[in-house]
């Protein structure tokens, strides 16, 4: 039980805030699949920011409905859409 708490609570820390942007004119679903107890899915129109906290080893898929109908889905590491948090007194 203690174990399974701690395991937790490591898992808590080690999240990192992350933000996507959806670039285009279309809608976008957005979802982490590859971390197992994990849901994470939204739906994000075009020019919004999407910020959600994410395991560093977390992938954001996203999937949009091209022109020909076809669904495409492209995979992003969560490490490299972390925010960049800046120190207010630099």
């Amino acid at each position: 039980m203690n174990s399974t708490i701690a395991a937790q609570n490591s898992e808590t820390s080690e999240k990192i805030l992350c933000w996507y942007i959806n670039a285009s004119n279309k809608m976008q679903i957005a979802r982490i699949t590859n971390i197992p107890n994990w849901y994470f899915e939204r739906m994000v129109f075009p020019g919004e920011r999407l910020l959600f906290d994410a395991l560093p080893s977390a992938e954001l898929e996203v999937c949009r409905t091209a022109e020909t109908g076809a669904v495409v889905c492209e995979r992003i590491l969560c490490d490299r859409l972390q925010v960049e948090e800046i120190d207010p007194a630099d």
